[in-house]
């Protein structure tokens, strides 16, 4: 019986060695598609902007920094916090970002219904943020890092629930703070995709790129 016991303990060994490639997989994987979505969110920035007139375009213009409900700019201290939490904090806004930039794209169909491909980059953005959100919280997993930090993750419901508010607030508002709302989600966006990459960086075993 001893044998048989000794049999079972070979498979849990040489498993906890054959998962170490596999994570290593999967944590360059995620920070390609981190490096590959901060190329893409800076262009998004560029084209929102493009399209929605002066004041916006012009190099003196500086928008209000309105807040936005459910997310907020990456901390100045967040470089020195533990990589897990920081990890954790990077998978809980890309989790708020989808409803927010749907709203940003439904503003635009109303008020410019004529830039597709500017609705198109939101959408794909949406559905880019989930995913990236996702292979995080997957690498997190894989690190035995689940457990929660001190700030709460916004769930799902919750992050819609402040997309419904942000809708309701700018409708009422008038376009100006659509058009301003809409700028500063595409640019949270962009700095949450960038510091993902540079999070996820420093699990790579070369280091940063």
């Amino acid at each position: 019986m001893s044998q048989r016991e000794g049999s079972l303990e070979d498979p849990q060994a040489d498993d906890s060695v054959s998962l170490l490639p596999h994570l290593e997989a999967k944590i360059r994987q995620t920070h390609s598609l981190a490096r590959l979505l901060t190329k893409y969110a800076e262009q998004l920035l560029q084209e929102y902007v493009q399209h929605q007139g002066d004041p916006f375009g012009l190099p003196s213009f500086s928008p209000p920094r309105l807040p936005v409900a459910g997310l907020s700019a990456p901390a100045p201290g967040h470089a020195g916090l533990p990589l897990p939490e920081r990890l954790r904090l990077d998978a809980a806004a890309l989790a708020a970002l989808p409803p927010l930039l749907d709203v940003v794209r439904r503003h635009q169909a109303e008020l410019n219904p004529r830039v597709p491909r500017l609705l198109r980059r939101l959408e794909d953005a949406a559905r880019q943020a989930r995913a990236l959100g996702a292979a995080v919280e997957t690498v997190l997993a894989a690190l035995g890092s689940t457990a929660r930090g001190p700030w709460p993750e916004p769930s799902a419901a919750n992050a819609a629930a402040a997309a419904t508010a942000a809708t309701t607030t700018t409708s009422a508002a008038g376009v100006f703070p659509a058009k301003v709302l809409g700028l500063r989600v595409c640019g949270l966006y962009s700095e949450w995709v960038s510091r993902t990459e540079g999070d996820l960086s420093q699990l790579v075993p070369e280091g940063p790129a």
